[in-house]
């Protein structure tokens, strides 16, 4: 079973940044899944934000150019560095791990889920 844990959530005013960071079991290794961050607000679907897989990575369009999803193998962390948040990211931020790496950049059949960590950006 994987487990994943994130954190970096807050409170942040509109042009700010936040690094999110989501840490998976240490028996897992993050190489040879495909990895995504994916964000729901309050009355709308949960939405794919970046996914990654063996270096290649892919951005939801409203998030391009500033948002970068990267990992760290050593530390078996992946991390969203999330820059000039405006105030429609505010949002629950979900880690999630994908075994197979089929449809990795455009499904959101994610195998095993974090809890979330809030991002909250106001005006």
């Amino acid at each position: 079973q994987v487990q994943l844990v994130e954190s970096g959530g807050g409170s942040v005013q509109a042009g700010g940044s936040l690094r999110l960071s989501c840490v998976g079991s240490s028996y897992y290794s993050y190489r040879r899944y495909c990895m995504g961050w994916f964000r729901q607000a309050p009355g709308k679907e949960r939405e794919r934000v970046a996914t990654l897989l063996t270096g290649n990575t892919a951005y939801a369009d409203a998030v391009k150019g500033r948002f970068t999803i990267s990992q760290d193998f050593a530390k078996n962390t992946l991390y969203l560095q999330m820059n000039s948040l405006k105030p429609e990211d505010s949002a629950m931020y979900y880690c999630a791990a994908k075994i197979s790496a089929y449809r990795c950049h455009d499904t959101p059949a994610f195998d095993y889920w974090g809890r979330g960590t809030q991002v909250t950006v106001s005006s």
